[in-house]
């Protein structure tokens, strides 16, 4: 996720694979820290950077300047190691990288109409897939190497998701998720399923990969456009628990995607539920929906993600919990801010702020320390 606003302190922002880490590019540098203690990692004074890529907790980054001076060209995408400091190898492209994404076997770049697609220990280049405009760079990747699928936008005037296997190397599938063109998507941590949302931002709809044919679980953000800036699946290694949206509006949107897919499954053995598509049914209705209001400014772009789910149950038995989960929140404002997120068996949420603090103070303060 970039951003190039001068407004904005924070040029860009994401978090690696296992959620256990996040990158930030500033105009001054990238810094690395850990999600649990809060601790910085790592952090490098040489210029504006619009993209900082993590390859789990090792020592690659895949990092692109701003172009704020000619050593750190956005048309240039530099493999660094953190460990000695250096460039480990240097990938020159005709035009402006708009976005990378990398797992332990490949590696991928995102360009305006072309996306390359790299062998990540040699580097070969393995396959250019021709794209349809991506002016914004919008890509998804799945780090889990048994459903090791990329998604691009297929249409620039509708929402359709061209689906990749970069391993096999050919196109897995075409879904169509939407009548306007796509802002947003995500895979869950085991690949299987991708979650989108388009630029009117009003549903958001879950795709299961292997029967992307058919019709897709939907859920209403709500009524009036807004744009999503990034959504997250809850990290379980079967069926995800949660959905997370955050949207322009500076709410954060919950979905019980677990809870809807079962009612799912229930629902399709009833007369109704074999002549009602759920996608109809599930977008009108509020029970499996959740928000959090004001949980930055408006208008600020932010990075959102699940990071824990604990389904175990309440200490008090008048009020048990159906679950708990961890959210953490970058905002391009600055800000890191981690929730503890409650949802009861009534489906009733509570949110609690356990930690916050500015980005770029924290770093002087624990540099000096």
């Amino acid at each position: 996720m970039a951003n190039q606003s001068s407004s904005h302190p924070i040029l860009c922002a994401s978090f690696n694979q296992d959620n256990s880490c996040y990158a930030i590019g500033t105009r001054d540098g990238f810094k690395i820290f850990d999600c649990d203690t809060g601790r910085l990692l790592y952090d490098r004074v040489v210029g504006a950077f619009i993209i900082v890529e993590m390859l789990y907790r090792s020592s690659l980054l895949a990092i692109v300047g701003a172009g704020e001076q000619p050593s750190l060209s956005p048309r240039r995408l530099c493999l660094f190691n953190t460990i000695n400091g250096t460039a480990l190898r240097e990938l020159n492209f005709l035009t402006s990288i708009l976005a990378v994404r990398v797992n332990r076997k490949r590696l991928i770049v995102v360009l305006q109409e072309q996306t390359y697609i790299y062998d990540v220990n040699s580097l070969e280049i393995k396959r250019i897939i021709d794209t349809v405009p991506n002016l914004r760079g919008l890509c998804a990747f799945s780090p889990n190497m048994d459903n090791p699928y990329l998604a691009l936008p297929a249409s620039t005037t509708k929402g359709s998701v061209l689906v990749y296997n970069v391993m096999d190397l050919q196109s897995h599938c075409e879904i169509h998720a939407h009548r306007s063109p796509l802002a947003a998507m995500t895979f869950s941590s085991n690949g299987m399923y991708i979650a989108t949302a388009s630029e009117q931002g009003t549903i958001i709809r879950v795709h299961l990969i292997s029967e992307a044919t058919k019709q897709s679980y939907s859920f209403r953000r709500g009524t009036y456009p807004s744009t999503i800036f990034s959504l997250s699946f809850g990290p379980s290694a079967d069926l995800p628990d949660i959905l997370l949206a955050a949207s322009s509006s500076g709410s954060v949107h919950i979905f019980s995607l677990g809870l809807d897919l079962n009612e799912r499954s229930r629902k399709s053995n009833s007369f109704l539920g074999s002549i009602m598509p759920g996608s109809v049914s599930d977008a009108l209705d509020p029970a499996h929906h959740l928000v959090f209001h004001h949980a930055s400014a408006a208008g600020i772009r932010s990075d959102a993600v699940v990071r824990k789910i604990d389904k175990s149950s309440g200490i008090s038995m008048s009020e048990p919990v159906a679950l708990r989960a961890t959210v953490s929140v970058i905002t391009f404002s600055g800000y890191f801010q981690e929730y503890g997120l409650r949802i009861n068996h009534k489906n009733e949420a509570t949110w609690t702020l356990e930690h916050e603090f500015n980005l770029l103070t924290a770093v002087a303060e624990q540099t000096a320390s």
